[in-house]
């Protein structure tokens, strides 16, 4: 994923909802199912005015996150850290030193983040999905799959078409395919436009060798939400499979277009 891709991700995860007397109200949601990557997550937070280290850390959590919002990582680290030195007890402190990382490109360092916070609030499904999606993307996949299941879990979980478009996805990756589809076929029951979820799901198909049944959740894919290079690549595959050789180099200029500064070195079949 491009620097500024990433970044628009971690953005789309953070939504300010309410802003009440005497106590603000912020809610992290989970980026747009139009976008397809990851679907993080954080809970809600409550941002006290009564003063103490409690409170000081709670405003600087709020800070931090506005900070993130407007698109200054940088500056959203630095606040995120100055919470966490105050109150090292502050799950949600962590979840933004983690997020504010991972939108600098340094999802290495954010991973004891991620953690941490899902250790301190192990009810908050948000926080143990997050961690989830850190150990998939660092080359843990199978061991993440139970992080989704504690998300799913987790009372009052708000958002499980997003964990189950994670776990499926990374089940994938960890070469489970029967699980992926299993998991991407209930997040698409939730929400039928859910473009991880479909696009994932085309991918499982294709691997269990149902290559109609993927070239129909691709194009539901294709439907849901904008093509990304990804989407693209997955359709020309599935068309290279069917033996409609046209249809998928079809797919391969569209990249070609569409992304421009994608190196142009796709074969026809879409395999690069």
């Amino acid at each position: 994923m491009r620097p500024e891709s990433r970044l628009a991700s971690i953005l789309t995860s953070l939504a300010l909802v309410a802003a009440l007397a005497g106590c603000s109200r912020v809610t992290f949601l989970r980026p747009d199912a139009s976008r397809g990557d990851f679907h993080r997550t954080a809970p809600e937070v409550q941002i006290r005015t009564d003063g103490g280290p409690r409170a000081a850390a709670f405003n600087l959590v709020q800070v931090a996150r506005a900070r993130l919002l407007s698109g200054d990582a940088d500056a959203a680290l630095e606040t995120a850290q100055r919470a966490v030195r105050i109150d090292a007890r502050h799950a949600d402190a962590h979840s933004l030193v983690g997020l504010s990382l991972d939108a600098l490109g340094r999802g290495a360092q954010s991973g004891a983040h991620h953690r941490r916070a899902a250790e301190l609030a192990p009810s908050e499904g948000a926080l143990l999905n997050n961690y989830g999606i850190w150990l998939c993307g660092n080359g843990r996949a199978a061991e993440s799959l139970a992080w989704f299941d504690r998300a799913l879990a987790a009372p009052g979980y708000a958002t499980p078409d997003a964990a189950l478009a994670n776990a499926g996805t990374c089940a994938l990756r960890a070469g489970d395919a029967e699980r992926a589809r299993a998991s991407l076929r209930r997040a698409v029951e939730l929400k039928p436009d859910n473009a991880l979820a479909l696009r994932s799901l085309a991918e499982a198909e294709l691997r269990l060798g149902r290559a109609f049944e993927a070239r129909a959740f691709i194009e539901r894919r294709l439907a849901a939400a904008p093509a990304d290079e990804e989407s693209l690549l997955l359709a020309s595959q599935i068309e290279h499979r069917l033996g409609d050789t046209a249809a998928a180099a079809r797919y391969v200029q569209r990249i070609r277009a569409e992304f421009p500064r994608t190196p142009d070195s796709a074969p026809e079949g879409g395999n690069r």
